[in-house]
């Protein structure tokens, strides 16, 4: 697989419609890796790579066409599989026009972990930033986190307050006071956190912020992961968020 294909300049490229992809394994995606943490390389037709409108910032912060695993030099750790920001990049890019995605989730990352300051939110709000700077507007931040923060009842308690403070650290240190934010309700972790933490995220009650329940859809044998095909219809459902909400928003 090649991904050597990099768009250093500007230059010819329409301004591209930026989506921040953050989170944890869930969003950096899995899809398709077996128990020996192989990818079995099976892309399919909604995740497509498309050269004239998709793209994705890399690890050394230039755009490139967009293909999976979009997160193979971000969440260096482990190996990675389809998530669902292709299938998402696909169902908006009729309405949005050029995309580019910006991958920054971290597998096995807790929410204390993405606090202002810290290495991880730093580094995600330094890499919006850049792919403003190169070429682009940002039009939503897509969250998918909080398998790792329901170990406990302390982490669970502590949720709330951490993911709302994220979402008014982010807005502030990017500027935009209205960034659209789309969550998705877990829907593995702990079992005996499981449901207080899907009903943290469903409530919370911040303008623009909106939650989508990854509830029904499969995962894999390890029963934390979501299939490749859960990630697809993963990526559908975030994209109806966000024209939705789009809609709302004009």
């Amino acid at each position: 697989m090649d991904f050597s294909e990099s768009i250093q300049t500007n230059e010819a490229n329409p301004t591209k419609q930026i989506f921040i992809l953050s989170g944890q394994s869930n969003m950096a995606g899995r899809g398709g890796v077996d128990k020996h943490n192989h990818w079995d390389g099976v892309v399919p037709p909604e995740c497509a790579a498309d050269s004239c409108k998709i793209f994705r910032l890399n690890a050394q912060l230039s755009w490139e066409v967009a293909r999976e695993p979009l997160h193979h030099d971000i969440d260096t750790k482990k190996i990675c599989g389809v998530g669902p920001g292709m299938s998402f990049a696909n169902a908006v890019k009729d309405s949005a026009g050029a995309i580019g995605l910006v991958p920054c989730a971290v597998g096995g990352t807790a929410i204390k972990e993405w606090a202002r300051g810290g290495h991880l939110y730093e580094n995600m709000v330094n890499r919006a930033r850049a792919a403003v700077h190169i070429g682009g507007e940002i039009k939503a931040l897509l969250w998918y986190q909080g398998e790792s923060d329901t170990a406990s009842q302390d982490d669970v308690d502590c949720y709330k307050g951490n993911m709302e403070t994220l979402i008014h650290s982010v807005r502030a240190d990017l500027g935009l006071p209205s960034l659209p934010i789309i969550q998705v309700a877990i829907v593995s972790g702990d079992q005996k956190y499981l449901e207080k933490m899907r009903e943290i995220q469903k409530g919370i009650d911040i303008p623009n912020v909106v939650c989508v329940d990854a509830e029904g859809l499969q995962l894999k044998e390890d029963n934390l992961h979501l299939t490749t095909e859960a990630q697809v219809q993963l990526g559908h459902s975030l994209a109806q968020a966000y024209l939705t909400l789009s809609v709302a928003q004009n």
